[in-house]
């Protein structure tokens, strides 16, 4: 998957997201920002997206987003759990209504035999209180599991706008 891919991905979902004049939050774990630097390399970004958490760190997830101690103990900072609530942390602190996260074990080392290097978990959520969350398992290398992460994020994005009903004029 190369960037040309990223970049066409993150267009429809910006196209989508001003077509419904709504902005979007992202919140990232295995991928470092990689997803807010492909939102912020499309020019004209700024008038849907509003803003990225960059949540390495387990404690960070609970610090910056409000995933709760509970969740992190009980399912871990890889899990749908997690991924749901880092989704509506970043909803709550933020001016968007629409919010992406991304959860996972990209690798090298890291996995368990419950989670694998590739686990990746997604959530994505509108203020509204529509919520998606997914398990994929992505195989390759670090580098191609954080890719096909940032396309998994993007295009639930794509996803959940188009299954909003259309706007009656």
């Amino acid at each position: 998957m190369d960037d040309m891919i990223l970049q066409d991905l993150a267009r429809q979902a910006g196209i989508a997201l001003a077509q419904e004049e709504l902005l979007l939050a992202t919140a990232e774990s295995c991928t470092g920002g990689w997803l807010g630097q492909v939102i912020t390399s499309i020019a004209g970004s700024s008038a849907w997206y509003e803003r990225g958490f960059i949540t390495y760190a387990v404690r960070s997830k609970h610090e910056m987003l409000g995933v709760s101690d509970a969740t992190l103990e009980q399912y871990g900072a890889v899990s749908e759990q997690a991924a749901s609530e880092m989704a509506a942390g970043a909803i709550a602190r933020s001016h968007a209504q629409v919010a992406v996260s991304i959860t996972g074990i990209a690798g090298p080392e890291g996995g368990t035999p419950e989670k694998p290097v590739g686990t990746v978990c997604f959530a994505w959520i509108m203020k509204e209180g529509m919520a998606l969350t997914e398990t994929r398992y992505f195989s390759g290398n670090r580098e191609e599991i954080r890719r096909q992460s940032v396309a998994g994020a993007l295009q639930g994005v794509i996803d959940l706008l188009h299954s909003i009903p259309p706007k009656v004029a």
